[in-house]
């Protein structure tokens, strides 16, 4: 390989580096002069979710989503539902309760007759009009995660848990586990 070409592709190296190490630094506030005071249990609801966008390896800012309760009490006639727009992090730490509701996840789980009481619930990202707004196409018009929560209550009361659904998003691919 030539000199020329080597000094090209380091210099390309180099600079993809850069960009990474860059958006590292932002994503994660590492910055010592602008770290911002880490999010607090009392300042999220106890079901919480994270959409980074695997297509870039950014965070899914912007990105509308809905948490529908599947599993409601005999009492309410249609589903309890939520909706919320992930931040520039990508994350969604308050629901907004839609339709009429004015419950909180909180006051829901606070609800449940014991500490080991189980619902199932529903997390949809709206992932087709997302991308389609960026000029991609995806296969997938929403992506929908279900899963069980297990616990009542809110933190520090006995059977409290928080749940969090973080899905990695691509136009032809997601996965998604539990996280912490």
């Amino acid at each position: 390989m030539d000199t020329s070409r080597r000094e090209t592709e380091q210099g390309r190296t180099t600079n993809r580096l850069a960009q990474v190490q860059q958006q590292l630094n932002s994503s994660a506030g590492t910055s010592h002069q602008q770290q911002q005071p880490p999010v607090t249990m009392a300042a999220r609801d106890p079901i919480t979710c994270h959409c980074l966008n695997t297509l870039t390896g950014t965070p899914a800012a912007n990105l509308p989503v809905t948490l529908t309760l599947l599993s409601a009490p005999a009492s309410a006639s249609s589903p309890v539902t939520y909706h919320a727009t992930t931040n520039a992090d990508g994350r969604v730490g308050k629901w907004t309760p839609t339709g009429g509701a004015s419950t909180s996840v909180p006051e829901i789980l606070s609800a449940l007759p014991t500490a080991d009481s189980k619902t199932n619930w529903s997390v949809r990202f709206e992932v087709g009009p997302w991308y389609e707004a960026q000029g991609i196409e995806s296969f997938w018009p929403e992506v929908e995660v279900k899963f069980t929560v297990k616990g009542r209550g809110r933190e520090g009361e006995e059977g409290w848990r928080h749940y969090h659904v973080p899905v990695l998003l691509g136009p032809w691919n997601y996965s998604t586990y539990r996280g912490s």
